[in-house]
């Protein structure tokens, strides 16, 4: 009786750990490619802030060499990241009663080109954008925008990388 315990033990830890041996602590599937590259992404916005497109694809390309063992390449690809900055704009949310903005909210939005030479069906053109809200009262230089800056391109990314490659 007791070895028979042992081994219904022991066969439901086996079942509970074939089932868990694929899974991905970042929330991404499998991914059929050995390569990425991010191309330029053009700064189109109304409003141009520069250096951010540079800013924003260096913050693409880290997010995916964390989150993937996909090697980064200049060209040929197996995946490709590109596209173009569409909006940076500042806009008051509320105001004070003299007629002042009591808190202002910058946004962006990218538009993606996705394209993937191993499953061509995951391919997608795409708009994300997000979001950071700071005190009217405060000027977006310095250490306000470098926080909003890194928070939108956090949430902006993660975004493209659970659209392109999650599976979800």
């Amino acid at each position: 009786m007791r070895k028979i315990k042992h081994l219904f033990i022991a066969l439901v830890f086996l079942a509970m750990l074939q089932s868990c041996w694929k899974y991905s602590f970042t929330g991404l599937g499998e991914v059929k490619a050995e390569t990425f590259q991010v191309n330029y992404f053009q700064n189109n916005a109304p409003l141009i802030e520069p250096g951010l497109e540079r800013d924003f694809k260096i913050a693409l390309e880290e997010l995916v060499l964390n989150q993937t063992k996909l090697d980064l390449v200049k060209s040929n690809g197996d995946i490709v990241y590109e596209g173009e900055i569409v909006e940076y704009r500042i806009s008051p949310t509320t105001a004070t009663s003299d007629n002042t903005a009591a808190q202002n909210r910058l946004t962006i939005g990218v538009k993606v080109h996705f394209y993937n030479k191993n499953e061509p069906d995951t391919e997608f053109d795409q708009r994300f954008s997000f979001f950071y809200d700071y005190p009217g009262s405060a000027q977006l230089v310095g250490s306000i925008k470098t926080a909003a800056h890194e928070e939108i391109f956090e949430r902006i990314t993660q975004d493209i990388i659970n659209q392109s490659l999650a599976n979800w």
